[in-house]
């Protein structure tokens, strides 16, 4: 039984009953009288973050990401620290890497703060409910605060995700590349994430609606690392592809300069698209056609979203978000 359950039973919002914890004047002595009867009846006990929702006590949110140096996390941790300090709210952010133990002991660590509600930034918390990436750390931390997760879903009770459509963006991607002629589409990617599996997913159903073979010799997982990825891809001398559909821009650009090193012509030999249209889209020559997945809209609308639900407004539990292709001089569609 938590604040969201009492509000609920009582059919009012959840700053009421913080309100009625704190003997607001701002609540009619009926309505004290119900939300507290309702509150005896369920033997609740109100918490700091219960009471600090009515007084902005602690005007502060915790942040975790997997690591702030990489360029997605850094700037998706940047937009909403930005975002906070316009609703003057403080945050705190943790690291947690992507191994469950090290997730479960950052999220502990978090939750022993004084947080008003918490954000998780990266598909890597939507786990896939089994026993070696469970997300029910989560789902039973957000029976205390709520949970934000930016580009990824965990289903449960105060528990909020805003996503984007990975899967429609690939999709897209590959069906173009496809209709300009490209036979042998490289899926490159450095991870096994929620977010890298949705990407995956697209790719696999437009080469299926194009009625073109899914080929295992066609995806590779390689470190994010430019010059890594060159080499693998010098050293399989054996791969043949046309085109390169990467889930990084950081892949993408070590495939720009695969292509570079073999002495082949991009798009017209090689077509690339990369993904988060990020810096790198822009500094490797030629530049580069990437997918946008919207990392500042992701976090304004998260951010949106919490303050609506500190202010009991009722707002979705899942809000997903259009990606769109940025073309550049590395496709030829």
């Amino acid at each position: 039984m938590n604040i969201y359950d009492i509000a609920k039973l009582a059919g009012v919002s959840i700053a009421t009953v913080s309100r009625v914890m704190n003997d607001s004047p701002r609540v009619s002595e009926k309505t004290k009288e119900k939300v507290r009867r309702v509150m005896e009846e369920n033997n609740y006990t109100p918490n700091v973050f219960a009471r600090g929702l009515g007084l902005d006590s602690m005007k502060t949110i915790g942040i975790i990401c997997p690591d702030v140096s990489d360029i997605y996390m850094a700037r998706a941790v940047s937009f909403l620290e930005h975002r906070l300090r316009s609703y003057d709210y403080d945050c705190i952010l943790y690291c947690s890497g992507h191994e469950q133990k090290k997730k479960e002991q950052s999220l502990e660590r978090i939750m022993k703060k004084r947080i008003d509600a918490l954000v998780m930034v990266g598909s890597t918390y939507a786990g896939y409910g089994n026993a070696n990436d469970s997300t029910d750390y989560i789902i039973n931390s957000a029976k205390t605060i709520p949970v934000f997760i930016v580009n990824g879903i965990v289903q449960g009770e105060n528990i909020y995700s805003v996503y984007s459509m990975d899967e429609e963006a690939t999709y897209e991607a590959t069906s173009k590349l496809i209709e300009s002629g490209r036979k042998r589409i490289l899926f490159l990617t450095d991870s096994s994430s929620y977010s890298a599996s949705q990407k995956m997913a697209g790719y696999e159903r437009a080469l299926r609606d194009h009625s073109m073979p899914i080929l295992g010799d066609l995806k590779l997982y390689a470190k994010n690392q430019v010059q890594y990825v060159r080499d693998i891809l010098l050293v399989r001398k054996a791969l043949n592809f046309d085109s390169v559909l990467a889930t990084d821009d950081g892949l993408a650009v070590g495939a720009v300069k695969y292509a570079h090193a073999k002495g082949l012509n991009i798009p017209e030999d090689l077509c690339i698209v990369g993904y988060n249209d990020s810096e790198y889209a822009i500094c490797c020559e030629p530049e580069l056609t990437s997918i946008d997945n919207t990392p500042e809209k992701l976090c304004n609308i998260t951010i949106d979203t919490m303050m609506n639900l500190l202010q009991g407004k009722a707002v979705k539990t899942e809000i997903p978000v259009e990606c769109s292709l940025v073309k550049r001089c590395t496709t030829d569609f």
